[in-house]
């Protein structure tokens, strides 16, 4: 009886368990693996946040809301890992071709990335985002811009069978016309083009069939042009005859018919740029590039100020018995000049051993031929692309006649032993601060020479991200006489605000990347007083094209669809390599640190409250 009894028992046991909903025990230990990884995934990213938002002190003058601030503390939390910012693009390109899991990847990337970095889909979609930025005094460099694959060329066709580099022209005049639009609508007692603070920027590589033949035309140049005295390093300065090769019956061995008729085409199309540009008063920036392609880009950009920066011929300075020039208010005073000068700036990289000697040599150019200078000056982002390419073409030339078919073809063309940039970052924070000085007295000089409301003879758009520049610039402004600082207290903080006149503000504006170094933007603009915007974001918008060709740059902007993020991301990857003088050297820790405090700030505050 008591062995049935048991054997009922047993049975009844098992039977129990086969309906139990309690998990077995591998289950249990799986969840409780989970359970703890969870919670030291957590208390590891507190710390870590908490360690953040601790160790560093928050710029004062900083407007970014609460969201702004967790995107950027995930975004840069990301760009601080240097190895996975190498390989985001193979990551990228991966996961993207992934079924199912790319959807769920645009999403993520949409959230963060994008919006951090990109200003919307559409020409129209940026318009609130340029609207945005002007109420808190800043302007914009609206442009849309591409960069070209090295082994690829920039006209191939898109889906609407149209020459790429077409495409690029009609964008750029698009994006004219909405900046000219856009500040149209703003306050109507701007003074014409006075105080406008939304620009385009241009890249010629994207503007032709083939960049190659930018290429070309830098290899005829470097060969021809006359030696200087002082010389000028690789990759050397522009002449006024450099462009003369377009019109002349004599060949010229680098150059082929079609790239003549490629260039020849580029230059009308710049032409016709500029000229949109002039007629609604929006300023032109021509973007630097590689080595390999500058000096074609240089007698470009030269070529377009001495014809569209014209000085006018009675640019004189007024004097004291110009009555009208202080009897008269501010706000009814009229320029001398009825046009956008300087209306094309170009692009003076630091890293490039040749600036000092290059800007020299180009302010006294520009005088010697009436027209004002446009400079873009910053630091540079190809480094480490410029040394490999000339360390490979080093290499190659000393090997070819051994194994003319075991190396690698470098797109370096410059003739020099040494590489064309700078041996360290210091030597070219060094060479940015120097000529900057060299600026600033040029537009010292300038305003002495035109007065108050003449006509620009240079303008100067500083662009960099680094606080150390910045700092450095606005105290030359105040020793030079072109800024007044003036003790005031921000957030507890006493900092000295700097007044800068009208006539100064019209010759000056720093500039940083949109979604790069948001507190010094807005340190800058806290700092600076002046009747219109100092400080400029520098905003791309995205590709419509093939990505597998052009890939976005400068606020970007996309299509509006998936391909959007799949054309945009290159960019973002792309940026975050070539830009590791701005997210490299400890510059993403501090952004993400920057951000973690501010949002410790914040929630202190919500709690306070």
């Amino acid at each position: 009886m008591n062995v049935i009894t048991r054997r009922g028992a047993l049975r009844l046991f098992v039977h129990a368990r086969a309906f139990s909903t309690a998990p077995p025990p591998r289950l249990r230990r799986l969840g409780r693996v989970l359970v703890l990884s969870s919670a030291l995934t957590t208390s590891v990213l507190g710390y870590t946040f908490y360690n953040d938002a601790s160790n560093i002190e928050t710029a004062p003058f900083d407007t970014r809301t609460l969201s702004d601030l967790v995107r950027a503390y995930i975004v840069y939390g990301t760009c601080s890992i240097a190895p996975l910012v190498d390989v985001a693009p193979t990551i990228l390109d991966i996961l993207f071709g992934i079924p199912g899991v790319s959807k769920i990847v645009e999403i993520f990337v949409r959230a963060t990335f994008f919006h951090q970095f990109v200003g919307a889909d559409t020409t129209n979609g940026v318009l609130p985002l340029l609207t945005s930025l002007r109420t808190e005094n800043k302007g914009a460099i609206f442009a849309y811009t591409v960069e070209v694959e090295e082994e690829g060329g920039a006209g191939q066709t898109n889906v609407e069978r149209r020459p790429a580099h077409k495409h690029f022209v009609e964008e750029i005049i698009r994006s004219i016309n909405a900046s000219a639009d856009f500040e149209d609508g703003m306050d109507g007692s701007q003074n014409g083009h006075i105080g406008r603070r939304t620009w385009v920027a241009v890249k010629l590589s994207a503007m032709l069939p083939n960049a190659q033949s930018l290429i070309n035309l830098s290899t005829h140049l470097t060969n021809t042009r006359a030696s200087l005295e002082p010389p000028v390093l690789f990759p050397g300065t522009p002449l006024p005859s450099d462009l003369s090769i377009l019109h002349s019956s004599t060949s010229a061995r680098a150059l082929t018919e079609s790239d003549i008729h490629d260039l020849k085409e580029l230059y009308n199309d710049l032409v016709q740029i500029c000229t949109r540009a002039e007629e609604r008063r929006i300023r032109v920036f021509i973007d630097a590039e590689y080595s390999w392609y500058q000096p074609a880009i240089d007698a470009f950009g030269h070529a377009l100020m001495e014809r569209f920066n014209k000085l006018p011929s009675n640019n004189f300075r007024q004097t004291w018995w110009d009555i009208s020039s202080w009897t008269s208010s501010p706000s009814v005073r009229e320029p001398v000049h009825d046009k956008v000068r300087p209306l094309v700036y170009v692009t003076y990289q630091a890293y490039l051993r040749r600036t000092p000697a290059h800007l020299t040599h180009s302010l006294a150019l520009a005088h010697a031929r009436g027209y004002a200078l446009g400079v873009k000056l910053v630091r540079g982002a190809y480094h480490p692309y410029e040394l490999a390419a000339h360390q490979l073409a080093r290499s190659a030339s000393s090997a070819v006649e051994s194994y003319p078919s075991n190396h690698s073809r470098s797109l370096s063309i410059s003739p020099d032993p040494e590489p064309p940039v700078q041996p360290s970052k210091d030597a070219t924070d060094q060479c940015y601060n120097d000529c900057a000085t060299l600026l600033i007295d040029a537009i010292s000089r300038d305003i002495h020479r035109s007065g108050r409301f003449g006509a620009p003879g240079i303008g100067v758009f500083f662009g960099t991200h680094n606080w150390t520049s910045c700092e450095f610039i606005l105290d030359e402004l105040v020793k030079k006489g072109l800024g007044v600082g003036e003790r005031v207290g921000v957030d507890e903080v006493q900092k000295d605000a700097v007044w800068i006149p009208l006539e100064v503000g019209e010759r000056i504006a720093f500039g940083q990347l949109y979604g790069m170094s948001d507190a010094l933007t807005n340190y800058l603009v806290g700092r600076m007083r002046c009747e219109r915007p100092c400080v400029i974001k520098f905003v791309p918008f995205g590709a419509l094209v093939q990505a597998s060709f052009l890939i976005p740059y400068a606020i970007p902007f996309g299509t509006g669809s998936s391909a959007s993020i799949h054309k945009v991301m290159p960019y973002l990857s792309r940026r975050a390599i070539e830009n590791k003088s701005v997210l490299g050297a400890g510059a993403a820790t501090r952004e993400r640190k920057e951000a973690a405090a501010l949002i410790w700030k914040k929630m202190k505050g919500l709690v306070m409250s």
